[in-house]
């Protein structure tokens, strides 16, 4: 099992995905001998999971089943454990295409957090690609380096643990891109130009205020990045539903059709359908929007460094 490499089957100490419903599944490491508790009852690992094809339906021990997926930046991101507030798909995917990320490039980040962002640029930039992740806390930089170790992609991404205000990405002029999610990226402009190739690259910094957005600007504007643009995303959702409306009353179909001068059979028919129309309400598909929606996560602000 890899993220960035798909495997048919289960096996012992890879990292799956227990799919019990839309709004409900959670990963579990496979281990030989162990057992993972559901509302469904309990699901042994040496019998149930290790030797069956990812996308199994797997029956429980009080008779009711779940699906066993294969892990992907996506489902990692809904079911990770939290060390720190997440980007989101949403995010992700603006910040992946205007990056202008794609195999073989090489990313800076930081910081690595609870490591969301961090699988998704992973799978992108792979197998040729490589990412440089800074973490200022000592604890969430062995543990994402304990987990991509897990996942068998430690040999795509460079974990360290430092300062990257005081002492930068620890690389000078090999990054096609650079990621910022730290409470003052403007202290971290210029490491993050320094990380930058001498041909130029994207940045994007993630910031929760405007405040944060507008200093981080101001120290792009004077260390020379230009194309300098803010963005905010709000995810809108719609529910397709049955709607059921009333047929209006639009008056006697005899009566608007004498005046246009239709024939008697044309008349009757019409006179048919007006009667058809009557019986009941009408009813189609709709889109109809949530009644509450995700609102604000943070700004997102994208430049390129400048060739001169």
């Amino acid at each position: 099992m890899s993220f960035v490499e798909y495997g048919d089957t289960i096996k012992d100490g890879d990292t799956a995905i227990v799919f019990l419903g839309h709004e409900s599944m959670f990963p579990v490491k496979v281990q030989h001998g162990s057992k993972t508790q559901t509302k469904y009852g309990v699901i042994r690992h040496s019998t149930d999971l290790i030797g069956k094809r990812y996308g199994s339906k797997v029956t429980c021990s009080k008779g009711g089943w779940v699906f066993i997926l294969h892990p992907t930046p996506e489902l990692w991101t809904m079911n990770l454990p939290h060390r720190t507030q997440i980007l989101y798909s949403t995010d992700i995917s603006l910040i992946t295409m205007m990056l202008e990320l794609k195999p073989g490039s090489i990313v800076c980040e930081s910081g690595t957090g609870s490591g969301s962002l961090s699988h998704a640029i992973i799978r992108t930039v792979a197998p040729t690609g490589h990412l440089y992740t800074v973490e200022f806390h000592q604890q969430r930089a062995e543990k994402a380096k304990e987990e991509f170790q897990e996942h068998k992609v430690e040999h795509l991404v460079t974990v360290k643990n430092q300062d990257v205000c005081k002492n930068g990405f620890g690389v000078s002029n090999v990054a096609d891109a650079v990621f910022l999610d730290i409470p003052s990226p403007w202290e971290a402009i210029g490491h993050a130009k320094s990380a930058l190739k001498i041909e130029g690259g994207r940045i994007c910094s993630f910031s929760p205020c405007i405040e944060q957005v507008q200093r981080t600007c101001l120290a792009m504007e004077e260390h020379g990045f230009t194309e300098i643009n803010t963005l905010e995303i709000l995810l809108r959702v719609y529910n397709v539903r049955t709607i059921s409306l009333q047929i209006p009353d639009l008056g006697k179909a005899a009566e608007d059709n004498s005046s246009t001068g239709f024939d008697s059979s044309s008349q009757s028919n019409q006179g048919s359908l007006y009667g058809i129309l009557q019986q009941g309400a009408a009813q189609f598909k709709s889109g109809v929007p949530l009644k509450e929606m995700v609102g604000h996560t943070g700004y997102l602000t994208f430049a390129t460094k400048s060739l001169f």
